[in-house]
């Protein structure tokens, strides 16, 4: 991928599930700098705050970009690189017919996927010490409302 890629990191936080959640964003560009997001809502799922923080990092971004997306989410990176073209093609049903779960933020995601040149993204272990999840996770925390 071209070096003028931007790197991100995305993680989401739940206590309780559901319960009070926490999403966090780790930018960094292709000069080294870094750029930290977060944020959270008081009643949610950790299924929906892994999804907000990759929709938040996507749409913090003005102009299109090339973008390596991590994320410890095994359903964040599925849906993208397995469900979600399937799930466009039967109008946002599941392969047994049932409606997509949490369609809101899938069509936002496919959404701000759109506006960027080219998404890379990739699954890393979380909690496993890779830096840049770890950052993420600290973020996601942050954010959880008190």
């Amino acid at each position: 991928m071209a070096d003028n890629r931007i790197e991100i990191f995305t993680d989401g936080a739940c206590q309780g599930n559901p319960g009070p959640g926490g999403w966090g964003v780790l930018l960094i560009y292709p000069d080294g700098r870094e750029q930290e997001l977060y944020g959270g809502e008081a009643a949610t799922t950790n299924n929906r705050m892994e999804m907000l923080s990759a929709i938040r990092a996507l749409a913090f971004l003005e102009q299109p970009a090339t973008i390596r997306l991590s994320s410890d989410s095994q359903y964040l990176i599925r849906g993208i690189n397995e469900w979600l073209p399937n799930w466009k093609k039967r109008n946002w049903r599941t392969a047994s017919g049932s409606a997509v779960k949490n369609i809101d933020l899938w069509q936002a995601l496919d959404a701000q996927m759109a506006r960027h040149q080219q998404i890379e993204w990739c699954w890393v272990r979380g909690h496993n010490g890779h830096p840049g999840n770890e950052r993420a996770d600290q973020l996601a925390r942050r954010g959880v409302p008190k």
